[in-house]
């Protein structure tokens, strides 16, 4: 009896210590996506570099930020009077400048006039993050509808059947790509035409959903490698912002 007791202690010990040893890379990673800094730039009261590097390759590879956006987005959807899973996505992208430390691996978008890497997102109509590709800045948005069809309808279910999107999807091409997957593309256009900035309906949420993605300062360009990091860190700075609104609702309920 003994024996076993000691066991039992010794197990949620090490269960405790290994909680312990999780938050402190998590708060390092957080510190790195915040603020943008360098990873040898790591503070003294933060575990080392490699420590939180390697971790944050683990989280990634496993998938944990893009399983704790799912879950995190359903309960924002039900504090909202909403469904858990959505029936409407807005698809856009954004080109991230790239930098030294990047690489070779972006293109140049002449679009934007920018050499870098392009993340494309699909999200909720209400800013939530569905799905991301990270992709060279030259790639064509309509061409990634199909694999953003396809991933947002697995994590769903298959609820999705619209999705809105603005002029750069035109083309038969990007229709029959998600109609592919039971979902039907509705180009927003402008009334008329205009100069500088226009708020357009519906697309006006997923331009919010970038502007709190860049808010921080290691997505404001494109300093990563590989496009898997770069996509990883989205997911990452989508759960702390979801993690943070579901805190609020639930001080305030």
């Amino acid at each position: 009896m003994v024996c076993d007791a000691a066991k039992l202690i010794a197990t949620e010990f090490a269960d405790h210590l290994a909680i312990i040893d999780c938050h402190k890379p998590l708060n390092g990673l957080r510190y790195i996506a915040k603020t943008g800094n360098q990873w040898r730039f790591m503070p003294k009261n933060l575990p080392p570099w490699t420590v939180v590097y390697q971790q944050m390759r683990r989280w990634i590879d496993a998938r944990c930020f893009e399983i704790m956006v799912e879950d995190l987005r359903i309960l924002l959807r039900e504090f909202a009077g909403r469904k858990g899973q959505p029936t409407a996505m807005i698809l856009d992208s954004r080109t991230l400048q790239s930098t030294p430390e990047s690489g070779a691996c972006g293109g140049y978008d002449g679009a934007k006039r920018r050499k870098g890497s392009k993340v494309h997102a699909a999200v909720d109509t209400l800013g939530h993050l569905l799905a991301l590709q990270v992709t060279a800045a030259d790639e064509q948005d309509r061409a990634q509808v199909e694999k953003l069809a396809e991933a947002v309808q697995e994590i769903t279910g298959d609820t999705i059947e619209l999705a809105y999107v603005d002029q750069g999807y035109t083309g038969d091409n990007a229709a029959q790509a998600a109609e592919k997957h039971g979902v039907r593309l509705e180009v927003v256009k402008h009334t008329e035409a205009k100069r500088g900035f226009v708020l357009l309906p519906r697309r006006w949420v997923v331009e919010r959903s970038f502007a709190w993605a860049a808010r921080f300062r290691r997505l404001a360009r494109d300093y990563e490698r590989l496009g898997k990091i770069l996509a990883g860190l989205h997911y990452l700075a989508f759960a702390i912002l979801m993690l943070a609104n579901l805190v609020r609702q639930l001080t305030q309920s």
